[in-house]
């Protein structure tokens, strides 16, 4: 039974990996792609993590308080990265792996809830897994775009490494130990505020500067337009 959930974190991980090269080759589209992964973030910010939240709070967390969650992620992530600006050599280092840190963060919670879900029943880990897998290979290139735009290929081949092991890692640490299902919904609603912050507040900004084009908006509402798409189909 456990060897079910390892290969969907397994899975997770290729897909993973597979975003972020498919990102790295078209680096010399830089401002397309970060508009299309501009799109994407806020896509599973609105169809992706706000749903989820909402779909385990059951009768413990009220709409209200969810969207508190996701002020305060926003709110938290928006200080935190003007904090690191104010600290010398930080805009360089600290400030530009932040938001690729999330990311990754959000991989390994990914990988938590499958080991989690297969804890509980079956079914629900077989249906949170393929959600899962939907949009990890948009994991990947959003790793590698907002990477390539903060600080260097480098960094981007290495952040797309931490990624791809995190859904791995959190498969083995859900099978491994309980987190309590009342802590599910705030997470995610949490998360989905720092999304909203990156896609909006970072990726959007930075696409427009790099290519002012028009094409460049029509790339970040598709990519929202996939993410609405993705998320239907899988759930």
């Amino acid at each position: 039974m456990t060897l079910i959930p390892l290969a969907f974190g397994l899975a997770a991980m290729l897909a993973t990996l597979a975003g972020g090269l498919l990102a790295l080759r078209l680096r010399h589209r830089i401002g397309i792609v970060l508009g299309l992964t501009a799109g994407i973030v806020i896509g599973v910010a609105l169809f992706d993590l706000m749903p989820e939240a909402l779909g385990l709070a059951g009768d413990r967390w009220s709409v209200h308080s969810l969207m508190a969650f996701t002020a305060l992620g926003l709110g938290g992530y928006m200080l935190l990265d003007r904090m690191l600006a104010k600290i010398p050599r930080a805009a360089a280092s600290w400030r530009g792996d932040l938001g690729p840190a999330m990311l990754s963060l959000h991989s390994l919670m990914d990988g938590l809830g499958i080991g989690i879900a297969f804890q509980i029943d079956t079914a629900a880990g077989w249906m949170i897994a393929i959600a899962v897998l939907t949009h990890d290979v948009a994991d990947g290139v959003n790793t590698v775009s907002l990477s390539l735009a903060a600080r260097s290929e480098v960094a981007a081949r290495r952040w797309l490494i931490l990624n791809g092991i995190a859904p791995m890692l959190g498969v083995v640490i859900g099978l491994g130990i309980a987190i309590p299902s009342a802590m599910l919904a705030p997470l995610m609603a949490l998360f989905a505020g720092i999304f909203l912050y990156i896609g909006a507040c970072e990726l959007v900004p930075r696409s427009q500067s790099l290519d002012p084009r028009l094409k460049t908006g029509i790339a970040t509402i598709f990519g929202i337009l996939l993410m609405l798409a993705i998320t239907h189909v899988a759930h």
